[in-house]
């Protein structure tokens, strides 16, 4: 009878992934350029790249879409930025005094508004 030789350590493990050296681009990157990038680093055609992005867009417009008066609406890339949207209730036409000249002026009426704010977490301000 042959002996069966016994591995030690049992199976191999997969090394590691390591995020890949990018240098810094020139100017602004374009879209592809990024998609390019990515896709290489992951193994990952640009064309699934381009679907999560697509994606992470559709799931940010849902979650931060139509807050209240009293319940902003929030939306966390973990590591990166934290998203807000507030709803400004729309503001009447009103009599005031004028900063500049100090006269009294009709202010314009200004409708019901969301606005965003695009805050960065801590993690991303450690990379910078």
């Amino acid at each position: 009878m042959a002996k069966k030789s016994a591995k030690k350590g049992g199976a191999k493990k997969a090394p590691a992934w390591k995020p890949p050296k990018v240098s810094a681009s020139s100017g602004p990157r374009k879209k592809s350029e990024l998609y390019g990038l990515l896709g290489e680093s992951v193994g990952v055609p640009r064309k699934q790249i381009s679907q999560v992005f697509e994606t992470l867009a559709a799931v940010i417009a849902a979650d931060v879409a139509k807050p209240s008066k009293d319940k902003p609406k929030v939306f966390t890339i973990p590591g990166m930025m934290k998203i807000t949207a507030r709803f400004k209730p729309a503001a009447p036409a009103r009599k005031g005094i004028d900063p500049f000249t100090k006269t009294e002026k009709m202010f314009k009426a200004k409708p019901a508004s969301t606005s965003l704010k695009i805050r960065p977490l801590r993690a991303l301000k450690a990379m910078v």
